[in-house]
Order: C-alpha cells, then structure tokens, then sequence
C-alpha cells in the first residue's frame, strides 16, 4: 500500500471531519461527510495505516480523535478476520502511541487519552491473557516512562474492570477469563496502584511545599513556579489512581482493602485533608466501608474508628464546612456523610455478632460529630443521616450504650429544628435555602423531598422515644407552651382566605406544623412504650386543658390545634370528665368560617379545618367507643342540631357525623336498640329519598339533569348557583347511605353477637351468619339507589351530553386536579391552601358528579361485607346489577370504569361466599369480562395505529397532552381489569397490592426483575367456577393473554406472572383446538417483541413461553411450527432441544440450562430497546479455556485458529 494513497485519503478524510465538525457547515455536506466517513470505516481495507496517520501528535486533536475512532473500530469489527501479523503491527504502534504518541499529561485532551484507552480495553478483552500473557508487564514498563503513560494506565486498567465486572459487556466465557485472571493478578495491580499513588501524592506536596506550612497549600510561594506544571502532573496521576482504585475496591477480595495493616486505608483518610485529592480519596473509602461479604472479613474496617482515622475524617469535615458554600467542598461534605453513616452500618453488623466486636473507644467522638452532619443547614445532609440513626437507635446492644443515650435529647432537639420546613430554594429566608439551590431543581421539587424526609424523620424520633419516652414528652410539651402563647407572625405572603391571616410559607405556621408533627409523633410512641402507671397524666391533662382554651381564627393554626386535641386525647381515657370539653372543641371547629355568614365560596384551608374536625370525632369514636358511650345523647343532641339547618354544614360533613354516631351505636350490642336507632337517624334520608319527585328524578335522565341544573345557562359562574341546593340533597342522601352501610356492625365477638341477637346461625361452609341492624333501612333504600346509578350511566349517552346547558357542556368532563394526578403534573403549592375548593359552578358540578358516582358504587361495594348473605340474597340482584351499574357501558369514559372495577365488582366479589358464586358472581362476570376484553383491545388498536401514524399526521385537533392522558387511562384501566381478573381467578394477595395508589403514576422504576411466580399459584374456588363457564373462560383467557402485547410493561408483568399461567393449566386438561394453543405462545412472543427490552417483563414473559413449549409440544406438534418461524432460528438447535424434550428416557437436563437453550433459540423475538435495535453486533470469540477442558457444543463458538497455532502467543513481548 503506497504512502500517497494513504496520504491522500487522509486528506479528504481530514477535509470530512472538518466540515462535520464545523457549525457552519449545511446539513446536507455534513450528511454527505458523515456518508464518506461511515464507509471508509466499513469498507476501506487501509484503515490501519490511515487510522494511525491521523492519529499523529501534529494533527488537531479533533482530527487524531478521529484516527484513534478508525482504530477502535478496527479493534470491534474486523478484528476476529485479521491475520495475525497485522493485529501486532496494530497492538504495537498503539502501545507506541501511549508511550510517545501523546502530548503531556497536562496538555493533552480528556477524549484523546480516553479513546486509546478504550482501544487497547478492546485489545485486552479479545486476546488476554491466553494470546498477550505479558499484557500487564507492557503496562507496568510504560508506566515507568512518566506520569503521562502511568495516568493512561490507570484509564486503561479501570476501563477494564468496569467492561468486565460492573457492566459485563463480554460474553460469559471471556468474562470469566479475564476476571480470574485480574484476580490472580490483584497483589500486583493493588501493589502498582498503591505505589503509584504513594509516590505522585509525596512529590506532589513536596513541590507545592512541605504539608504542615498549610497556606502554601493554596498559594504556592514564586520560587515554586517552575515546578508547579510538575507537581499538577503528579497531582494528575494521584487523581487517576483514585478513580481506578475505586473502579477495583468494590468488588476485589476484601483481604486486598485490608492488607498491610489497612494501608490502603490509612492513605485514603490521610487524603481526606488534601484539597486536590480529597473527593477521590472519600469516593475510595466510602466504597470500601460500604462493602458486604462476610463479618470476619470486614472486622479490620473498624480501624476507621481508630484515633488517626477519626481525626482525619472529623478535621477534614471541619476544613471544608469552614471554607462556606463552595460546590466542590459541598460534593465532598456529602462523601464524608455518606462515609459515616457507612461506618455506623458496618458498627450495627458488627457489634453484637460472633466476631468479638467491641464497642469502639471513638463511639462517643464518632456520635458527636455525625449529630454535626444532622444538624447542618443543608436539608440533603441532614436527611442522609436518618437511616443511620434509625439502625442505632434499633440495635440491641448500642440502644443500651449510655453513651447513646445520652445523645437520644440532643437528637431530639435537632429535630425539631429539621421538621421546620424551610430552605426553599426560591426564598432566601433561611441557611438552608442557599444549599438546597445546588440540591433541588424547583420549590415542588424541595417539598417532595421533604414530605418524605419528614415521614423518616418520625420513624427515627419514634425509635428514638423507645429509649426515653419522657424526654420526647417534656420537649413535647415546651414547645406546645412556647407556640400557644407566640405572637402570630404570618411573613410577607398574605393568605388570599383573609386579611392578617397565615399562609403555608408564614413564619408561624411553619413552626406550628412542625410542632405538630413532633408531639404527635412523641406522645403516640410514649404511650405504646411506657408502662400505664408510669404516664405523666397531669402533665398531659394540663396540656390538653391549655389546647382546649387556645382560640384562633386562622384556619391554618387551627387544624394543628385539632391534630394536638387529637395527640392528647388519650390522656382524656384516664380523666374521662374532660370528654365533653373535647367534644364541644371539635364541634365549634365543625361550623368553622373566617367570616360569618360569608356568600364567598369557602377557601380550601376553612374546608380542611371543617374536614379535619369532622375527621378527628369519627377517629375518636372509632377508638374510643367506649368512652364516648356515656355521653352518645349529648352527641347525639349536638348532631340534631347541626342537621336541623339544612345549609350550616356541606352534605359530607353532615355525613361524617352521623357516621359517628353509628360508630358508638355498635357499642349498645342490641340489635333492637340499634336498629331503632338507625331508623331514626335515616328517616329524614328515606323521606326525601321515596318521595314521588325524587323518585321521577332519579329514574329519568332528562328530569334529573333539570333538577340539578346541568342544563342551565348561567351568567355569573362563580357566585350563582340556583340548583346548589337540589344538588346538596341527592349528595345528602348518597353520603348517608354510604356511611351508614361502611359502618353499622354487629359486634366481634360471637358471644355478645348471640346475647344482641344478631346471630342467625352458620352457612354451610361452616361460616358464622350476622344480621346487620341497618339491613331493613338499606334495602328500602335500595332500588331508587340503582336507578339513579342506571340515570347517571345514561347520562352519558350522545342525546343526554347534548342536554346539557352551555355552562355546563364539559360537566361530565374529569376535574383539573384528576387530570394533573394522572398525568403526575405537581400542584403548585401555594395554591392548595388559598384557592376556593371550586372555583366556579361549572367545577362544582364536575365534583358533584365525580362524587356521586364513585359513592354510588362505593355504596354497592359496601354493600357486601356489611349486610352479607342479606345483600346477596336480593332477589335477581345479578340481573338487576347488570341492567344499572353496567348499562351504557360503551359510552361510560375510561376515567369512570376504573373506580367502578375498583370499589364496586372487586370487593363484591371478594366479599361474596362461594354459596353465591353460581346465582350472583358469575352471571354478572361473564358478560363484564367479555365487554372488558373488547373494549380494551380496541383502545389498543387505536394507540398502536396513532403511534404508526403519528408521523405523518402532526397537526390534529386532539392536542398531545389529551392524547397522553387517554393514553394513560387505558394503561391505568388495563391495569385495572387484569388486576380484578387475577383477583377473581387466582391469588387474594392480589387486594391489597394494588389498592394502596388509586393513580399509579410512573411505576416503570419499580419493575421487578424476580420472575418465577408463586408456586401456589393455584386457582381459587371462584377461579375455577368461573373458568367452568365457556363464555367466561374464553374471555378472562383472552383477554389475559393478548394484553401481553399491550404497551404497558407493569401490566404484562404482572399479568405474566400471576395469572397466565394458572389459566391456562385450568383449560391442559380439557380438549383445546391446535389453534389455540398456537395462538396461546404466539401471544407470548408477541408480548417478548413488544415488551423484551425490560428485564423484568422478558425474563417472566421468557419463563411463560418455556412452561408452556415443554407442557404442550408433546401434545401439539404445532408449536415447532411457530418456532420455526422465529427470525434467525438456529434449527438444528431446535431440533436438539426438542428431541431431548420428546424421548422421556433421556436423564433431564437442569432446569436452568433447558430454560438458557429455549432463551437462546427464540432471542431472535425479543424486543430490544430502541437504542440498541440498529447497533452493529460486536462478536468478541472465546479463546481456548484455561481452567479446564470445556466439550465444544452447538451453541458456544469454537476458536478457529489460523494456522492452527492453538495456544500459541499472539503478542510477543
């Protein structure tokens, strides 16, 4: 190959990266450059001698980049077709580069200096150490040049280990290879590193001058100047060394960390006080203290609680908490916290094993100066510390250390200043602001961190109060006493509900929140942890008396007042004649206004306040029933009143009253009394509820529009409103329903369930029968209830939504606030608390509606659990089920279904007992099921048909953010319907898993990569009743298995692993069609195409396909035949596999190796990340095994060698 022809290609290829590179170049040069580029690197068969001519010191750096690029892609792609002479020539003048190819350590660029090392990775992870067994002599012999080479070897040697051991990107065999070999080689390379960062830290403080004369350290003295390129280079060196050491320290023998007395150790801390080197040096060592393995292996690591290790750490956290806030001293504050509270955890293991671990003579030093980190400005740093404290304030021997617990007050004290909630980083009203703007990207930001650094901040004081209950209760109390008799300082922002009053950022409110939150969390803890005898009852009487005479108008205060009343009330348990006082409390709190008799609508702080007391009776008379007992008729007289005008409270605060009341009826155990009782209290709900009007009302669509004033034209929005208070009944009524039938019960213990006369006697099951007192009153109540489900349903219908008045056009729309939590937008903060609930009567009644709905169904899903066989036995419930809450189901919005599944059909079926599955439950899922499967795939098919065509249709009238929410429901109600079908048919675990988040959000982080579902993934009884019915088990089947390929991950993970496969095992026995069985692992694969890019859904989906190729090929030839048609099917593999599959006279092969070949021969149908779906493949070969013999098999490639050297040398030193 002539020099000119090389010279001249490397020309234009120099004139290509120029004009590439060049921002003023046109988009069409650029493409035709980057074409020239991409095909010489493919096709020209000079890319070496080319690569290492541009690749020469004289080049711009721009164009060697390049160069070194040719060769690295020499290294990836041709390499396995090289002849041997021509991968040395290639080996060596790279190793030429790094030893004279390169500008100085201090000149040369970062990207010039990481692509050669990444070339010669690529080298090493070919060929070492069968082919280039001196690999690490070479590097060791360059290194000695100077600091430029050592640095490139500790890139090229990092580089390696994080390819091979933390990101794994070489085939198995390889990996292992190169792995055992490092680890053989672990004493020299520790030893190299070691030495190399010894000597380049001792040169380098020589020259910046000696280390005690410390404010040379910052400024070097003129005598110095020469030298400081020298000693920077040194400095260079020793950051390198870190960088590598902590690519090594995470996963080498933890004898390597600890050897030599813990010198590597020792060094690091050493380091920590030397500004260049210092956060490199804390990266190390946090590593190392962090690590896992066995106890006696990580004994030596409590060296680093030792004097010299202590010192370092705490001066050097002084040092640099002294210099102010300056990032890179912040970053470095973070590594050192992140180093203690590693120690602790290391101290926690430790202490109180087999290992003869004492408490250590620093503990006390080691407890003062982590208290510092707790008690810093930065809010990042002080959360850091929580988890640290919770696990020794938990363990068994240090929660008795008095040195511990002398700290238990100071930690007590400092959190009550963390629960402060201030450092904003728009504000600049406290130290914390200025650090949380390096922390946080907005205020929304800030507050969710800190509601959940909050929340850890209870667990650790509710630990805390374990060991000295009273401290917590007497801080309690101070503080309490300090914020009822402060003047009310409510900052610069005034809140929109009045004038003079607290907003959420006033200073004083600030400080009453968190007040509140530390008594509560104290005092609770103190009375789960003391003695009875010992409870400081006139302490906390006294208290209560001081929070009972507090008054304010600042609805703000108020609610942390309620939440004290709340807190303290248990003492009320030992001095019962302060109940009244409570309960007159809450009362005034229930008509709470700022202004009386106000026409404004109520701000959302007034209502909350109104909620919140509301809430606080129903909690008391919830746990404290017996209590409250004695004085029902002074509540119940309280309660009359309040109902007698009809517009003193909102229909759901009339509502939670009266569920109190119910909750203390319960106590009377009389069945007779409390049904009395339960008439009374619902006679005025059952007079309006069956009258004529409301009967026409709630039975026709068109007059109960009218009647509520949807179809109005109305001029004022806000305040005008003339159909408020038809509205307000119908709610009155739902609510009452709704919380008669949530709370009357008969009581628990079947004796006093005898003696009340609710038992009836047992069904035949063996299940105990109750009558439940509101059963009568219900019932009658009951069938305008599913009319007006049915008209609500119909309301929806294209001639109804046309009914509505123009102000009311979007009525049926969701709410704002639904909209945003389903599309996870944050609310902006300030607007939660000042802004009126609704601000208009158009999102009244959007709220009246969305309530309405989810109570009406609440109601049936209720209905269950408390009336029981009474509910169940309605004659032609199924029936008239189906005729209400499922009529008009197609044009019912998604955002409707979801809570219907949700509160209604999955308690009722869940509640039902299986003497009913056959008259209630399965009439009623067969047709559900069906309508769900072909609702939802035709929803699919829209998203995949939109996503085909989004690009060539940009303008629509539906904007991105509509077509995002529609999308997102249909996930949500996928994830709904699955849910309820795996409920239905398989586990009961499946209740609580999914009813904790009524939006899940963005759960794709929270995929789980554990595959195997349940081995008792059995059916339950009412799964195999159902899946006895044709129609219902060919829907739930169908269903189940084509949502596989529905774009939604959580579901097809969760559908794979709990309901696939049960389902199907149901149906083996019967006789199913070749076909469907066919289409049964087509779905399969499908779904790995679709969703194979996540670990989590592949590895179940790949689990799934496995069970049911081995279950069902021997029966259906079939399934070879889908298999064939895989892309890139190895098929002589498959026959391999499924011969062994077919002769049940061969021994089993394992498990895991069977399921690797299935893996293996259909990889050719799993989805890849789009990142990945247009990569070149890079093929690295195994070399020649050097542990042991391995028997060449179809599927491993066998190396063939040229000239058949075998074990030959391939670089020659």
């Amino acid at each position: 190959m002539s020099a000119e022809q090389v010279s001249g290609l490397c020309e234009q290829l120099v004139k290509a990266v120029t004009v590439i590179m060049d921002p003023a170049s046109t988009q069409r040069y650029r493409l035709e450059a980057l074409k020239f580029c991409e095909e010489f690197k493919e096709k020209c068969p000079i890319c070496v001698p080319c690569g290492l001519k541009l690749a020469e010191k004289t080049q711009t750096a721009i164009v060697r980049h390049f160069g070194l690029q040719i060769l690295e892609h020499v290294v990836k792609y041709p390499w396995n077709n090289m002849p041997r002479l021509e991968k040395v020539y290639l080996k060596n003048n790279v190793m030429g580069l790094i030893s004279s190819g390169t500008q100085s350590i201090l000149e040369e660029e970062s990207h010039i200096k990481d692509v050669l090392s990444r070339i010669v990775v690529e080298m090493i992870k070919r060929e070492w150490p069968q082919h280039w067994p001196d690999m690490l002599k070479e590097l060791d012999t360059l290194s000695k040049q100077g600091e430029t080479q050592t640095e490139l070897v500790m890139f090229i040697l990092l580089r390696l280990a994080e390819d091979v051991v933390t990101f794994q990107t070489l085939p198995t065999q390889r990996r292992r290879d190169i792995q055992q070999t490092l680890t053989q080689n672990m004493e020299k390379i520790f030893s190299f590193l070691l030495t190399a960062l010894q000597q380049n830290v001792n040169k380098y403080r020589l020259m910046v001058g000696a280390p005690q004369e410390q404010e040379v350290l910052t400024t070097p003295q003129k005598t110095d100047l020469a030298q400081e390129p020298k000693a920077q280079a040194n400095c260079r060196v020793g950051i390198a060394a870190l960088n590598t050491l902590a690519g090594y320290i995470d996963w080498v023998a933890l004898s390597h960390i600890t050897a030599d007395n813990c010198k590597l150790l020792e060094m690091l801390c050493l380091l920590l006080n030397e500004p260049e080197l210092q956060v490199g040096a804390a990266e190390c060592l946090l590593i190392a203290v962090s690590r896992k393995g066995k106890l006696e292996d990580r004994k030596p690591l409590m060296v680093l609680f030792g004097d010299v290790a202590m010192h370092c750490i705490l001066s050097a956290a002084q040092t640099a908490d002294g210099e102010g806030l300056v990032e890179k001293h912040y970053v470095f504050l973070k590594r050192l916290c992140q180093v203690l509270c590693a120690l602790g955890s290391q101290l926690c293991a430790l202490l109180g094993s087999d290992c003869n671990v004492e408490t250590p003579a620093n503990f006390g030093k080691y407890l003062e100066s982590f208290l510092a980190f707790t008690t810093h400005p930065s809010q990042f740093l002080r959360s850091s510390t929580q988890i640290t404290w919770g696990a020794l304030f938990r363990h068994e021997v240090l929660s008795r250390d008095p040195l511990l617990l002398a700290v238990v007050p100071k930690y007590l004290r400092a959190s009550m200043t963390n629960l402060v909630k201030v450092g904003f980083p728009s504000k600049a009203d406290s130290p914390s602001c200025e650090y949380s703007r390096f922390d946080f990207d907005s205020d929304e930001d800030f507050n969710a961190f800190f509601n959940s650094f909050r929340a850890q901040q209870g667990e650790v004081m509710r630990m805390a109060c374990r060991l000295d209950p009273l401290t917590g209760f007497q801080m309690a109390g101070e503080w309490l006493k300090y914020q009822l008799t402060a003047p009310v300082d409510t900052g610069p922002t005034n809140s929109k509900t009045g004038e003079g009053l607290c907003s959420i950022f006033s200073p004083s409110f600030v400080q009453w929140d968190a007040m509140t939150f530390f008594s509560e969390s104290v005092i609770s803890q103190m009375f789960r942890t003391m003695d009875k005898d010992e409870i400081p009852v006139n302490d906390g009487i006294d208290l209560l008396q001081l929070v009972l005479n507090f008054e304010t108008k600042d609805p703000l205060i108020l609610s942390c007042v309620l939440t004290n009343v709340s807190a303290l009330f248990p003492f009320v348990t030992y001095r019962p004649e302060y109940l009244p006082q409570v309960l007159s409390k809450l009362f005034a709190s229930v008509t709470f206004e700022v202004v009386e008799e106000s026409k404004a609508p109520r701000t959302r702080a007034v209502k909350n306040v109104r909620r919140h007391a509301c809430s606080s009776i129903i909690k008391m008379c919830r746990d404290y029933p017996q209590l409250v007992l004695p004085n029902f008729e002074m509540l119940y007289n309280h309660v009359k009143q309040l109902l007698s005008n009809e517009l003193l409270l909102t229909q759901m605060e009339k509502c939670a009253l009266m569920e109190a009341l119910v909750l203390i009826s319960n106590q009377f155990k009389d069945y007779e009394r409390q049904k009395a009782f339960l008439e009374e209290l619902m006679a005025p709900v059952a007079g309006l509820w069956l009258s004529p009007e409301m009967q026409r009302v709630l039975s026709d669509p068109e007059a109960f529009i009218s009647y509520v004033g949807a179809d109005n034209k109305i001029s004022d929005p806000v305040l005008e409103d003339p159909s408020g208070l038809n509205r307000s009944r119908i709610s009155f009524c739902v609510y009452t329903i709704l919380g008669v039938v949530k709370r009357a019960r008969w009581p628990a213990a079947t004796e006093e369930a005898k003696a009340g006369g609710f038992f009836l006697g047992y069904l035949p099951s063996g299940t105990p029968m109750y009558r439940n007192p509101c059963t009568e009153q219900v019932l009658k109540l009951f069938d305008n209830l599913l009319a007006l489900i049915r008209t609500h349903n119909n309301l929806y219908m294209p001639e109804m939504v046309a009914r509505l008045g123009d102000t009311f056009a979007k009525a049926l729309d969701m709410l704002e606030v639904e909209k945003n939590a389903i599309l996870g937008l944050p609310q902006p903060l300030l607007e939660l608390y000042d802004s009126p609930v609704y601000k208009t009567v158009l999102e009244r009644m959007q709220g009246f509606f969305c309530t309405l709905y989810d109570n009406c169904f609440h109601i049936l899903g209720n209905a269950g659990p408390s009336m029981q066989q009474d509910f169940y036995t309605v004659e032609g419930l199924a029936t008239q089920l189906l005729s209400s809450a499922f009529n008009n189901l197609n044009n019912i919005p998604d955002y409707r279904l979801r809570p219907m599944l949700r509160v209604f059909v999955k308690p009722l079926v869940l509640s039902c007992p299986a003497e009913y599955y056959e008259t209630l439950v399965c009439p009623m899922l067969g047709p559900l099921f069906t309508y769900l499967h072909m609702r939802l795939s035709q929803k699919w098919q829209v998203i995949n048909q939109r996503s085909m065509l989004c690009e060539d249709d940009a303008a629509d009238d539906n904007p991105e953010s509509q077509e995002m929410l529609e999308e997102q429901l249909v996930r949500l109600l996928t994830r709904e319907v699955m849910d309820l079908a795996t409920v239905c048919c398989v586990s009961k675990k499946g209740v609580e898993q999914n009813t904790t988040a009524a939006v899940d959000g963005d759960d794709d982080e929270a995929m789980a990569t554990e595959v195997t579902p349940p081995a008792n993934a059995e059916l339950t009884e009412l799964g195999k009743c159902l899946m006895k019915q044709e129609d219902v088990c060919t829907a739930v089947l169908i269903t189940a298995y084509t949502s596989l390929s529905w774009k939604d991950t959580l579901s097809c993970q969760r559908t794979t692993t709990q309901l696939c496969w049960p389902l199907l095992k149901q149906v083996l026995p019967g006789n199913l069609l070749p076909d469907a069985v066919s289409w049964f692992f087509t779905s399969v694969l499908k779904g790995l195409q679709v969703h194979g890019q996540h670990d989590g859904c592949m590895a179940a989906l790949v689990h799934l396909a496995f069970q049911i190729y081995e279950a069902l090929r021997p029966r259906y030839g079939e399934l070879k035949a889908v298999m064939e048609q895989i892309p890139d099917i190895q098929l002589d593999s498959l026959e391999q596999f499924d011969s062994k599959l077919l002769n049940p006279t061969l021994q089993k092969v394992a498990d895991k190796r069977r399921k690797d070949h299935f893996k293996r021969l259909i990889s050719g149908c799993i989805g890849k990340p789009i990142g990945e779906q247009f990569r070149k493949e890079v093929h690295i070969r195994n070399l020649p095994s050097l542990f042991k013999k391995v028997k060449p098999s179809l599927e491993t490639d066998v190396l063939e060698n040229e000239d058949g050297e075998g074990f030959n040398v391939l670089f020659e030193p």
